[in-house]
């Protein structure tokens, strides 16, 4: 009889999450890759596999238990043939901008909400508000200059809110600060109109006299029904709230001419027909973006206190709509690849989403974002900027409209396709916001232009 110690594998940036669901039970058969236990940080929630066939034998973590990479789940007697597989975590995101699934033929593909959700890493942390003192390193009834009783992660989350460790009473053993307790502190100065202090980019603070919050019995009025909201929607407003207030937004709308664009899209979906590739208009999207970005370099980079981070990288990120919430999947090196094969990969990564698949690898790192409403209507959004990104592209749904001709002197019917164009003033000037947009669409309506 060979027992195997199963282990948490590599869950990438994640440490010490929590386990909010055991799946299996000594005495249980598993096969590979059968998920075991359900772990949750700020970001995303993840199920851990097994990595091989056996008999659960006993059980070494509780539900509210804190696990990290290495950390032992519990121990498996293998079965005889000793039948592995590699370790792998899926995990569905919290946060942000939308998606482009399959599209009719006269409309961009079908999208979820407006991002923000988070960098491209998945969606940044929470902020809102916070107490006006600046950010401590004691904790109420500590030494003065002593650490506060929370964990590093628990004061990067407080540091990232703006919020003072000596305002909170921690709820875990021994008076320990939790995520939790940052998470009601916030929520409790903006319900009561507290001064907040918003942790802006540049390293900069604010402060907003906000007044109470109002108070109201809706019940007098007339029936209701109070429903929580999702741990998704509370992390991903949170973090909308923070990069509304922190970053100052400015939107540019423009169209874009996609007839031709259009007619070539549907051309290649009845040539990819047997394949079974379908080709939505955000492969395209995301091609005509880099070549925009890397005529404007400034809208692929990162404010950092006083420098600006310029990346020779461009990873884009897209909001894919699940069941659990919005998630952001990032398109690596979006720059080598050709339109059919970001086809066949953002496919692939929003069915991942929908099943919640998604590594945290596979939510990391983008340096830019697309945010399409273009399956469900709309003629112009502002869609909120994913820090720490200084813009975002929100698309519209196509629409056929009478263009002016110069050439014939007529109007002529045309397939536009509004773009609007959500950028941080910190970084971004008007000027410049405009000619991104205009550029872009220049290339969507000539897509020519992405070889030159």
């Amino acid at each position: 009889m060979t027992i195997k110690e199963v282990q948490v594998p590599d869950i990438g940036d994640f440490a010490s999450v929590d386990v909010t669901e055991i799946l299996v039970k000594p005495g249980d058969a598993v096969k590979p890759e059968q998920s075991l236990i359900t772990v949750e940080s700020d970001k995303a929630s993840m199920e851990i596999p097994s990595p091989a066939a056996g008999v659960v034998k006993e059980l070494r973590v509780k539900v509210g238990d804190k696990v990290s990479e290495g950390s032992l789940v519990l121990l498996m007697e293998l079965d005889a043939d000793g039948a592995t597989a590699a370790p792998a975590v899926s995990a569905p995101a919290q946060s942000a901008t939308p998606v482009a699934l399959a599209a009719p033929a006269a409309a961009v593909p079908v999208a979820a909400a407006p991002v923000t959700t988070a960098s491209v890493a998945p969606l940044s942390p929470v902020v809102a508000a916070a107490a006006s003192a600046p950010v401590a390193e004691a904790v109420t009834g500590a030494a003065p200059g002593s650490l506060p009783h929370a964990s590093p992660s628990v004061r990067k989350f407080a540091r990232e809110l703006g919020v003072d460790l000596r305002q909170l009473q921690g709820s875990g053993p021994k008076g320990r600060i939790q995520q939790s307790d940052v998470q009601a502190y916030v929520k409790a100065v903006i319900a009561q109109g507290g001064t907040a202090t918003a942790a802006v980019g540049a390293g900069a603070g604010g402060s907003l006299n906000l007044l109470p919050w109002p108070k109201v019995d809706f019940a007098k009025f007339g029936p209701i029904e109070s429903k929580p909201l999702s741990r998704i929607k509370k992390l991903s407003g949170a973090n909308l709230a923070r990069n509304w207030v922190v970053i100052p937004h400015v939107t540019n709308n423009d169209e874009a001419d996609i007839t031709d664009l259009e007619a070539f899209r549907v051309a290649l979906n009845q040539e990819q027909a047997k394949s079974g590739l379908k080709i939505t208009m955000l492969a395209f999207l995301i091609k005509a973006c880099v070549a925009a970005l890397k005529k404007y370099p400034e809208m692929n980079s990162s404010l950092e206190g006083d420098n600006l981070v310029l990346k020779q990288y461009w990873h884009i990120g897209f909001a894919a709509d699940t069941p659990n919430g919005l998630v952001v999947p990032v398109i690596r090196d979006a720059d080598r690849k050709g339109v059919l094969e970001l086809a066949r990969e953002t496919g692939a990564l929003a069915a991942k989403a929908r099943e919640g698949k998604l590594s945290p690898a596979e939510m990391q790192g983008g340096t830019f974002s697309i945010s399409s409403l273009g399956g469900i209507g709309g003629t112009s959004f502002t869609p909120i900027i994913n820090a720490p990104e200084v813009a975002i592209l929100g698309v519209s749904r196509s629409a056929m409209k009478p263009v002016w001709n110069e050439d014939t002197q007529s109007f002529e019917p045309r397939l536009m396709l509004p773009l609007s164009l959500s950028y941080d003033h910190r970084v971004i000037d008007g000027a410049a916001g405009a000619r991104f947009n205009a550029y872009l669409a220049q290339v969507l309506a000539d897509f020519r232009r992405v070889l030159l």
